[in-house]
């Protein structure tokens, strides 16, 4: 868990012998680099998918706290927010009015970038307080990148397509259909169709994180997908997919027929998928009316004081089900956020 993805920080390979006094404009430097190159590969369907750069950010980030750079650490945490889809340029919004819960795709990154900010903004003199940190950033590497998926498939880097054919063979265990952390081409996507066409009636998951997929191979995916008629849950996190994507899957959904049993799609930790389309989780809430925790803004006629039209702010809810309470937002303050 928290296995290192590079090899020193990228300050010190581009300048290996310079004292870290005069570097203070560095971490500018080095965020927006990254996110230019990653948003140019990502955009053009080729190159790392967008997780390589927001895991070194991370690595990054740790290293400037150990050597008291809080500063310029909360710089780069900025970048982080921004890159990751947190968009609001004031910390304020992010730490205590809950302005991202709303259409959040990625829920747990949220709540884990909430408090390393905290940590770095409002360090706490008692207490291993950089114990906590260095725990804050093993938990984000986890979660955006596919070191689970790797313990899974055993000696997926060295054979993944020995793991790939042997897990399109044979009836799906537990009737999932888990390829993630497999990079797939899209002669591979032929033979994953092939399957769900031979096996679709016993698929409720299919997990296609972290398998390099574009918006193209998605969409080579689409018709074999929506006609599988248990899927409940689709994951196509860690990819490399955009949010002209989500046009498509909102139209897919507008179909009944379509998905008819899926409550949820994992699109978190792609290049621009940030937020969700009110359509597209209202789809989903008509196929699973029961799924309180879908983070849909409820429109007047679906429940007190009811209507015709959407309400902006009525009925926001945090990932857990629960309604964002105007308290939260105004609670007490230990300390002066600088943003």
């Amino acid at each position: 868990m928290g296995t290192r993805q590079t090899k020193g920080s990228l300050a010190e390979r581009a300048s290996p012998g310079a004292a870290p006094g005069p570097r203070r404009e560095r971490p500018d430097f080095w965020a927006s680099l990254l996110l230019r190159a990653g948003d140019k590969a990502g955009r053009a369907g080729s190159g790392l998918p967008p997780y390589h750069r927001r895991v070194g950010m991370v690595q990054e980030l740790l290293r400037m706290v150990r050597q008291g750079r809080r500063e310029e650490a909360g710089t780069l945490l900025q970048h982080l927010r921004q890159d990751l889809g947190m968009e609001s340029t004031s910390l304020d919004d992010v730490l205590y009015r809950y302005a991202s819960f709303r259409n959040l795709v990625d829920p747990i990154t949220h709540d884990l970038i909430i408090s390393l900010a905290r940590y770095i903004h409002c360090p706490k003199p008692e207490g291993d307080a950089m114990g906590a940190m260095e725990k804050l950033c093993r938990q984000l590497t986890y979660h955006l990148s596919p070191h689970s998926q790797w313990r899974r498939h055993r000696g997926l880097k060295r054979k993944p397509q020995a793991c790939l054919k042997a897990l399109l063979s044979g009836n799906p265990p537990d009737n999932m259909v888990d390829l993630s952390g497999i990079p797939l081409t899209s002669r591979d996507l032929e033979r994953v169709t092939s399957y769900l066409q031979r096996c679709g009636e016993q698929v409720d998951s299919v997990e296609l994180g972290f398998t390099g997929l574009t918006d193209d191979m998605v969409l080579q995916l689409l018709p074999a997908l929506s006609t599988l008629p248990r899927l409940t849950t689709l994951a196509l996190n860690g990819n490399r997919l955009t949010r002209a994507l989500l046009r498509d899957l909102t139209d897919t959904l507008k179909d009944p027929s379509k998905f008819p049993n899926v409550t949820w799609i994992d699109l978190g930790n792609n290049v621009d998928i940030f937020s969700l389309p009110q359509p597209f989780l209202l789809s989903l809430r008509k196929r699973s009316p029961k799924q309180g925790h879908l983070p849909t803004i409820l429109e007047l006629g679906e429940g007190p004081g009811t209507g015709e039209d959407a309400r902006e702010g009525t009925g926001q809810q945090d990932p857990t089900g629960s309604p964002v309470t105007p308290a939260r937002g105004q609670e007490s303050r230990e300390c002066v956020i600088q943003t």
